[in-house]
């Protein structure tokens, strides 16, 4: 079900020995520390998911489409719906499969859509997806061209995810990784474009993570951040004192113009800020996939430009920057 084999051989025959040097072994230990009580039970759904030949796959949409109605009778798709269900939380999406919409508490493509025109072409790219999720946004990267996309992410619940899409897909060039980027060799220098969007904040240490985001590009590599920003000057930041937005984990929330110098401390170049935009509860909201708290249980009820503790409401900015 999640066999990773294909992947290695590809990362040889690409060269990418440096990559694959320990990579089988951390990849091994990742999905069987028992990290996930029902990442077994996960496997097992995968492996009973049919699997109906597709007139269409479609990686260029807002919904990742696989398949039609008329791909399948309605019972294969009912089958189809109570074993995807049964991996939910869905953050990340939405997916289409034969008709059936997955509606994802993220519209993941509002953010696509705020970037795809803004970087540098994926064609023919080696393309690395820092914290991806269950890997909406690497089918994206193919669907636009990417000749090898990898993701990474330590959560089993999106390694389950992304199999079960994957499964759905067929064989493309888009591998997710249940690794945090700290398993990646240091100085990797190995791809053209790297992603991190919605990472920066939940670190300790944001210079850390910019580093091990440089080392990982080639020269002239471009680097695409997401991550929440608040109105101010140069050097202010956001240090929550407990909970942001309902989040244990928010650590630092520059602004722009802090989080500007902060890549040039990094010792990135042609820095540029290509977009703010204020979450709303079109973008991130409860759905039948996600049924847990979202945006509308984060916010003050009486001021939605605030947090339910009362910091500004989550605002995210896209710089795009380059390695030296």
């Amino acid at each position: 079900m999640i066999d990773y084999t294909f992947f290695y051989d590809r990362l040889q025959k690409l060269g990418m020995d440096r990559l694959l040097s320990g990579l089988p072994e951390k990849v091994d230990n990742a999905l069987h520390e028992n990290r996930q009580a029902l990442f077994p039970k996960w496997k097992e759904l995968i492996r009973e998911l049919p699997k109906p030949v597709p007139s269409v796959i479609d990686l260029n949409s807002p919904e990742i489409s696989v398949g039609n109605v008329k791909d399948c009778d309605d019972e294969t798709r009912n089958r189809i719906y109570k074993l995807l269900h049964e991996l939910k939380p869905w953050k990340k999406g939405p997916y289409k499969i034969y008709g059936l919409k997955i509606d994802t508490e993220w519209r993941s493509d509002y953010k696509w859509e705020r970037l795809q025109h803004q970087i540098k072409p994926l064609t023919g790219q080696k393309v690395l997806d820092v914290g991806c999720g269950n890997g909406y946004h690497c089918w994206r990267m193919r669907g636009a061209g990417a000749e090898l996309v990898i993701g990474i992410d330590p959560f089993l619940t999106f390694i389950a995810q992304f199999a079960a899409i994957s499964h759905f897909v067929g064989p493309e060039q888009v591998y997710v990784l249940p690794l945090g980027i700290e398993a990646l060799p240091e100085a990797l220098r190995m791809f053209d474009t790297v992603f991190s969007m919605g990472v920066l904040y939940h670190r300790r240490s944001p210079f850390d993570h910019l580093a091990e985001l440089k080392n990982c590009l080639k020269p002239d590599g471009e680097l695409i951040l997401e991550t929440l920003v608040i109105d101010g000057k140069k050097g202010e930041v956001l240090v929550p004192e407990g909970r942001y937005s309902k989040m244990h984990n928010v650590w630092f929330v520059p602004s722009c113009l802090t989080l500007e110098s902060w890549l040039k401390r990094a010792g990135l170049k042609n820095i540029r800020l290509i977009d703010v935009n204020q979450t709303t509860m079109e973008e991130q909201r409860k759905t039948e996939w996600m049924v847990f708290e979202s945006l509308s249980d984060f916010l003050d009820p009486k001021d939605n430009n605030k947090t339910i503790e009362g910091y500004p409401a989550p605002k995210r900015a896209i710089f795009l920057a380059e390695s030296p």
